[in-house]
């Protein structure tokens, strides 16, 4: 216990000696703020970062253009002990017009700042119950398209035993599962003719848009008080006195669980294809990206970070009954054990808006980044350091997949 303190300790100290390259790190990227799969200064930046320590092996574009991965050890344990890989996760893109109005600049910035504390933290040590190393990866994409899901696919967290990260909120909380998310284009083809000298050679692919809207907006009578539709007209025709060949919508479909996204895209699908059937209209129904699923809980960890947060002065206020946000990193929770904290910046805005995105960038959120960066890194230390919890934690997240399969 002792020695636990103590690289806890070690571990805060080299936060507060990193603080001000941190900062700049976070407000570069923040100052150069990146759509999804774009992130390309974001991505040097970040390998800049931790190709300065030439301890760390990095690898830039790994399986995505704007995706990294960086190595560190192994170290401590006996020979031929089985090791134990912590990973941390880094987001970096941002939002069309309004720049890291969700704070990813931050995620970033914790991501990097909580594995280069626990790398100082082992290197304090001589010895180690099991052989540890660490894994940085930068998942880009979280906006639009699922990177992490891509890097899932393509092998990314395969040996991984542990993954971390933290998301900007309105208040600190040590868990919220987010709700499962599938995101739909719906394609309208009709016949276009003169909307005034000949409207009825046409087929108007606008009137099945608008009925399809308004069929969603009756289904919401019956749904679930936590499920979601929402959405918008992306292309709505181009002259008034030309019926719409085509329109295009998208909507996000939202369930608290992953399992009950199959009944509301049933629901959903059904309202598209009556709006078709009523207006002569041919229609594709389309998921572009793949589904996000809900975040799987993991109590050790949690109570862990919690445990540690507390030790920093962090307050863990009455959670919300409900949360509607939605992140790939879900799909992450059902394949390795992990924890996906929100923080405090320091502001009561909202994400999404540009009220928020002047917090993520501002000097005032770094206290609570790197507060939420030293609780992750002590969360490790922790797993690291016993045995005991490390098997829980691997309980903890058998039994939550257990759960889903009943």
């Amino acid at each position: 216990m002792e020695e636990r303190q103590h690289m806890k300790d070690v571990l805060k100290l080299y936060v507060d000696y990193r603080k001000d390259e941190l900062y700049s790190l976070s407000r570069d990227l923040w100052n150069r703020p990146e759509l999804s799969g774009n992130e390309t200064h974001a991505h040097d930046r970040l390998v800049s970062f931790f190709s300065q320590d030439q301890t760390w092996t990095v690898e830039s574009h790994y399986k995505l253009p704007t995706a990294f991965r960086a190595l560190w050890g192994p170290v401590g344990g006996g020979e031929g002990m089985p090791g134990l890989n912590v990973g941390f996760l880094c987001e970096y893109d941002a939002l069309p017009g309004i720049g890291h109005a969700c704070g990813h600049n931050l995620i970033a910035e914790v991501g990097a700042a909580a594995a280069v504390a626990l790398k100082a933290a082992l290197e304090s040590q001589t010895e180690l119950p099991v052989p540890v190393k660490i894994t940085v990866l930068g998942t880009p994409s979280e906006e639009e398209a699922g990177g992490k899901i891509d890097l899932m696919e393509a092998g990314a967290f395969a040996d991984i035993d542990l993954v971390f990260m933290a998301h900007p909120a309105q208040q600190d909380a040590s868990f919220l599962p987010c709700v499962a998310l599938h995101e739909v284009s719906v394609k309208y083809h009709g016949k276009a003719s003169h909307a005034s000298a000949y409207p009825w050679e046409g087929v108007n692919a606008l009137d099945a848009a608008v009925l399809a809207y308004n069929n969603l907006s009756a289904l919401r009578q019956q749904l679930k008080p936590e499920w979601r539709l929402h959405g918008i007209i992306k292309h709505g025709g181009m002259k008034p006195n030309i019926i719409p060949a085509y329109t295009e919508l998208e909507f996000y479909i939202r369930t608290p669980l992953v399992e009950d996204l199959l009944d509301l895209k049933a629901k959903a699908e059904a309202c598209f294809r009556a709006a078709a059937t009523a207006t002569g209209c041919k229609v594709e129904i389309v998921y572009p990206t793949p589904a996000y699923y809900n975040i799987l809980p993991n109590a050790t960890l949690t109570n862990l970070y919690e445990n540690n947060g507390k030790a920093l002065g962090i307050q863990f206020p009455e959670q919300p009954a409900n949360f509607s946000g939605s992140t790939d990193f879900g799909n992450v929770s059902f394949i390795v054990p992990g924890i996906h904290p929100f923080f405090y910046i320091g502001t009561n805005a909202f994400n999404h808006t540009e009220e928020y995105t002047e917090a993520a960038g501002a000097e005032k959120a770094q206290l609570f980044t790197l507060r939420t960066a030293k609780a992750l890194a002590m969360t490790a230390v922790d797993v690291v350091c016993c045995p005991a919890l490390l098997r829980q934690v691997r309980e903890d997240f058998r039994l939550a997949k257990l759960k889903l399969q009943k």
